[in-house]
């Protein structure tokens, strides 16, 4: 090989080193470039915004929402800022989704309705739901910790039987899964005979109920004493295990995402009176019957006293037919049936 040849070659691995180099400087200066100017915009004011999707309906919680910045030139009047007086989250709770919102759009003032605004049950409910509201106190109201968005289970305590003075003492999970949507705890005056004002607590609580249901509610409430008792917020998986297990919700590979979401939030919003539990008294204590007690059936006979002698047993009447035997000198009568 000769000389010029070598010079060529020399010169031309000299030229490839010097632009590989010079590339690589202009790919770093450009990247660096960019992530100063990234550094360097200035961030808008925050914002309320949905953290999740809220469709019509939804009753607001402490999850639901949260400040994100965001453009100053798109900021509207109608949007909760950080600095407004009104944005405050936790003055927002309670209030209902009037428009449907999704994940990470801001909040504007229309799209909420609170408890004191014209329309806000009309807004609350869901698609061919209703409202019914029914009194509580301190014991039957979760001692206040109810608030509107929970999930309770609804239990009715009666008597039956009671005409005899030997009644069966039941409680009964009548209606599962129903929703708050209102809550009211305020003081009355009333008068007594003596003309003396007494002041009284009364509670009330709004649920969403199905037509059917509130008649339900309306009848229990004239049967005996209602109670209201607090869900899990993980109760709604098992609800829709049940309804997946039951074919209320038919779900396979060929349905569309969306739907089958839209499907199983129908459900496990849904009140079930259907699978209802109860316990009687006779479960709760020895005392206590398990039982109705059967027409014409004999008294008892009743515990020892506190006192540790036993009391009298009531004399045996017999309502029905009866067989004399005799073993022996000894004869004694047996019933063969009750009328």
């Amino acid at each position: 090989m000769n000389a010029k040849k070598i010079m060529l070659l020399v010169g031309a691995l000299v030229i490839a080193a010097v632009t590989a180099v010079l590339a690589k400087n202009m790919f770093t200066g450009a990247g660096a470039q960019q992530a100063e100017a990234a550094q360097v915009v200035p961030a808008g004011p925050k914002v309320l915004i949905a953290k999740k999707p809220l469709p019509v309906g939804t009753i607001i919680d402490a999850e639901a929402l949260g400040y994100q910045a965001w453009p100053k030139e798109l900021v509207t009047a109608a949007y909760y800022t950080e600095e407004s007086a009104d944005s405050d989250p936790a003055e927002l709770i309670g209030r209902v989704v009037r428009t449907e919102m999704q994940a990470g759009q801001p909040i504007s003032r229309g799209a909420l309705i609170g408890p004191q605004d014209r329309g806000f049950l009309a807004a609350a409910l869901g698609p061919g739901m209703r409202a019914i509201t029914v009194p509580v106190d301190e014991t039957s109201g979760v001692a206040g910790f109810i608030f509107p968005g929970d999930r309770v289970d609804m239990v009715l305590t009666q008597t039956v039987g009671e005409d005899d003075g030997r009644g069966l003492t039941a409680s009964e999970t009548i209606i599962r899964n129903l929703r708050i949507l209102a809550t009211d705890n305020r003081l009355t005056e009333t008068k007594d005979e003596s003309g003396n004002v007494q002041v009284i607590q009364a509670a009330t609580v709004t649920l969403e109920v199905t037509p059917k249901i509130a008649e339900k509610i309306a009848i229990a409430r004239q049967i005996g004493t209602l109670s209201l008792a607090l869900r899990s917020i993980a109760d709604n998986q098992s609800e829709l295990e049940r309804a997946i297990a039951s074919g209320e919700v038919n779900v396979d590979e060929t349905t569309d995402p969306a739907e089958e979401r839209r499907m199983l939030l129908a459900v496990a919003n849904q009140p079930a009176d259907k699978n209802t539990t109860f316990t009687t008294g006779g479960q709760v204590s020895r005392f206590q019957r398990s039982t109705i007690p059967a027409v014409g059936a004999p008294a008892p006979a009743p515990a020892a006293n506190n006192g540790g002698g036993a009391r009298a047993a009531q004399p045996f009447v017999n309502s029905g037919p009866t067989v004399r035997v005799s073993r022996g000198n000894a004869t004694t009568t047996v019933s063969v049936g009750a009328r």
